[in-house]
């Protein structure tokens, strides 16, 4: 997963860098946050082993791989210049993808946790 992740973070910082032709302006900073900052926060999640990172992981990947499928249907149908940003949407679609694969398998394969504390017996009655 954390392979998938700095992937995600290259595709990333490439596509904002292509998309503008030059360095991202500060109006798209959601974007920064989105496209790299999150997935680098998510690769430290997961390092730390965290019982819940994969589930976010899950979750980011899914919302990446909606808005990389809607890219794709734009690119091919209003773009005029195709091939560098739909490899770069689908590079970011597969990586998504793979994540969802492998942050669900992960998230199923995880050990059971600690069983909770066992409870206190009840309180004696009260004599009256």
């Amino acid at each position: 997963m954390l392979i998938l992740l700095a992937g995600l973070v290259v595709v990333g910082t490439g596509s904002l860098w292509m998309g503008s032709g030059h360095a991202p302006a500060p109006t798209q900073a959601w974007w920064i946050g989105f496209l790299v900052l999150m997935p680098f926060a998510l690769a430290i999640l997961v390092w730390l082993e965290l019982r819940w990172a994969p589930m976010v992981c899950v979750i980011y990947a899914t919302v990446g791989l909606a808005l990389d499928l809607a890219t794709t249907v734009q690119i091919l149908t209003k773009d005029t210049e195709v091939l560098p940003s739909l490899m770069s949407s689908l590079v970011s679609g597969l990586l998504n993808f793979l994540l969802i694969l492998f942050g669900g398998r992960s998230l199923v394969a995880l050990p059971p946790g600690r069983p909770p504390r066992e409870s206190r017996p009840p309180s004696p009655p009260l004599a009256s």
